[in-house]
């Protein structure tokens, strides 16, 4: 049994790879994911916690679990909020063939599905990326982007700005040229792509700040009091998805759908429609596109798929 720990992860899951063997799977439909339970924790005190739980499997192939918890307030501890654990068996007799520590996967599969979803959604010509967040997420979105385009601008904005700089330092010595973004309103209003990675309980993106031809990609809500962008960016985009029924579990969803503001149906595409061009994402130059990431299985197979082959 393989037991992978965060560093060999790094080493196992390179994006390229990583995003086209994601892309694989979306692509012929052969991963079986029901939908992920997430089950509330109470804390000592009065807050709230989550537990994640993701079964997944390719019948005879590979079956694989992943728990994820969530703890919002680990920030304030100097702990990352998110810690993940991953088990995977042989999907022809059940043996169980590894366990891994599933930090570095979860941020990796979920930059690369968030890079995926650009290649379609984002305007070729776009040359302008802001991140929004400084968290665990936040490096590894900027990595996943740049491996499919070229951008000539990348501004981190974070509440704090030393953790901005931190982000910018670390991306660099990836060789990932970034800048600290000081004021959100203006970088988004300048940029061509914004991805944001925060645990926003309210939103902090302004739909009157997208210039036509943006690209929002929404990564951080996945309960329904938590979400990133106002009723006005919902409105005012096309909305795609990785998952319909992950995304409108989410607040960025479920709020304007109680609000009146978009219908249920108002997902064009998910992302496996996307790859398999089912629908062609983008229609248009000044089409606003907005992506709403919640996470699925079929990243995590494909991530400790290639990790586990990779031994």
């Amino acid at each position: 049994m393989q037991v992978i720990g965060n560093d060999e992860l790094r080493a196992r899951l390179d994006w390229s790879d990583l995003i086209e063997q994601l892309a694989g799977h979306l692509r012929t439909g052969d991963v079986e994911a029901p939908q992920r339970q997430v089950l509330p924790m109470a804390l000592p005190g009065g807050g709230q916690a989550s537990l994640l739980v993701m079964p997944v499997w390719v019948p005879g192939e590979g079956v694989m679990v992943k728990a994820v918890t969530y703890y919002p307030d680990n920030g304030q501890k100097g702990l990352p909020t998110i810690h993940a654990g991953a088990i995977w068996f042989n999907g022809e007799d059940g043996v169980l063939k590894a366990v891994c520590d599933a930090d570095v996967l979860t941020a990796r599969r979920t930059a690369a599905g968030s890079a995926l979803a650009a290649r379609y959604l984002a305007r070729p010509d776009a040359a302008k990326l802001v991140i929004v967040g400084t968290g665990q997420l936040s490096a590894d979105v900027a990595k996943a982007h740049t491996t499919q385009r070229h951008y000539s601008d990348i501004a981190i904005y974070g509440r704090s700005p030393d953790k901005a700089a931190a982000i910018v330092s670390t991306l660099s010595g990836h060789g990932v040229t970034a800048r600290v973004a000081e004021d959100l309103e203006q970088a988004c209003r300048q940029a061509d792509v914004i991805s944001s990675v925060t645990s926003a309980t309210s939103p902090i993106i302004h739909g009157d700040w997208l210039q036509p031809g943006t690209h929002l990609d929404l990564i951080g809500a996945f309960r329904p009091d938590m979400r990133e962008a106002d009723d006005e960016a919902i409105r005012r985009a096309s909305i795609f998805a990785d998952t319909r029924p992950g995304a409108l579990l989410s607040g960025e969803l479920t709020q304007p759908v109680e609000a009146g503001v978009i219908a249920e149906t108002g997902i064009r595409a998910d992302l496996a429609e996307l790859v398999r061009g089912e629908h062609k994402g983008r229609s248009s130059e000044n089409e606003i596109t907005l992506f709403k990431s919640a996470g699925f299985a079929v990243e995590d197979y494909a991530a400790m798929e290639l990790a586990v082959s990779r031994a």
